[in-house]
């Protein structure tokens, strides 16, 4: 089965921001994404915001282990 493509729209909702945010999340390579037609469009495969997701969490753990220490 084909990977889900994403919209912007549909990362903003997911993660609970703002579509403008999605975009510079995608724009600076924190989540891995790519344009499509002659607009610009971006698109985001689901394991990608998948793998984003995983990643910001192991980092506030670490944070959260990091200020248990202290």
């Amino acid at each position: 089965m084909p990977e889900r493509m994403l919209t912007l729209a549909d990362v903003a909702e997911i993660l609970d921001i703002t579509v403008p945010t999605a975009r510079a999340l995608v724009r600076q390579g924190e989540i891995q994404g790519f344009q499509v037609g002659g607009r610009g469009m971006w698109r985001v495969e689901s394991k990608e915001l998948d793998a984003y997701v995983e990643r910001e969490k192991a980092a506030a753990a670490s944070r959260r282990s990091s200020l248990q220490r202290d």
